[in-house]
């Protein structure tokens, strides 16, 4: 008990000690926190892209051009624009649930997520209140997908799911590596894509525009999908009721959520 209360104490000691919303950073061990400007938002520390990116490798660029903020070096390219739902870095994207930020002229970024496009690792200190950032090679590891695994998924994303919110295109995504893990199904993404039952699975497939260009929102979709991030829990299915009289799914499957247009079911 003494000492829960002694853990306790430090941490309302170290949060006393900092401005509402405040983090401490330290980076390599040495304290960066007024530099970095690390704020905690809904559980997430996001940190100032400018800031971090040159502690992450000091000989990196970052500048704005046409609302994106952009860092680089001779290894890296990594983009940020306000809003977007993840970060891209040399082809990889990193999921960034509560959106990148911008305010009063400060673009605003989830410190791991930062971390893990530019080589770093990140560690948290609860009883100090503190981010430990430790730098590492300044570029993000290979992707673990397939090539074969991102062609398709992000076609099937785009036919399926253009006008709809980038989490509407996560969720289309979703259900189906859910069902490539779903013994009921194929077990790969092309194979769920083109599996033929009950005359087709998939509409853009019977109508051929599975096979047009994906949309960028698409590929940055099916790239953070394949790396792990799921929307719709564990949706099998989803449908527009608007758009279909085939309410099969309404009626014979348990409702999970809807995102713009689509309604998802397990």
């Amino acid at each position: 008990m003494k000492l829960r209360k002694t853990l306790a104490a430090g941490v309302l000691a170290a949060a006393l000690t900092l401005p509402a919303g405040a983090v401490n950073l330290t980076v390599n061990g040495s304290d960066r926190t007024e530099a970095a400007r690390a704020t905690l938002v809904d559980g997430t520390t996001y940190v100032s892209l400018r800031a971090v990116a040159g502690m992450l490798d000091g000989d990196a660029r970052v500048s704005w051009s046409g609302g994106v903020a952009r860092v680089e070096t001779e290894e890296l390219n990594l983009t940020a624009r306000p809003g977007d739902l993840y970060i891209q870095a040399n082809g990889r994207c990193f999921y960034v649930p509560g959106g990148v930020r911008l305010e009063n002229g400060v673009t605003l970024v989830p410190l791991r997520a930062l971390a893990r496009a530019m080589g770093g690792t990140v560690d948290w200190d609860g009883a100090a209140f503190t981010a430990r950032l430790t730098t590492g090679s300044g570029v993000p590891r290979a992707a673990d997908y397939n090539e074969e695994d991102l062609y398709w998924l992000s076609r099937i994303i785009s036919a399926e799911s253009r006008g709809e919110p980038f989490a509407g295109k996560l969720a289309v995504g979703t259900v189906v590596l859910n069902r490539v893990a779903d013994g009921d199904f194929p077990n790969t993404v092309k194979g769920v894509i083109f599996d033929d039952r009950w005359g087709g699975q998939f509409e853009p497939v019977r109508n051929g525009t599975v096979y047009a260009e994906p949309t960028a929102e698409s590929v940055a979709a099916a790239k953070l999908c394949l790396e792990g991030v799921r929307v719709a829990g564990e949706s099998l299915y989803f449908l527009a009721p608007a758009l279909t009289d085939n309410h099969w799914i309404m009626e014979n499957r348990n409702y999970v959520t809807t995102i713009g247009n689509h309604w998802f079911y397990c």
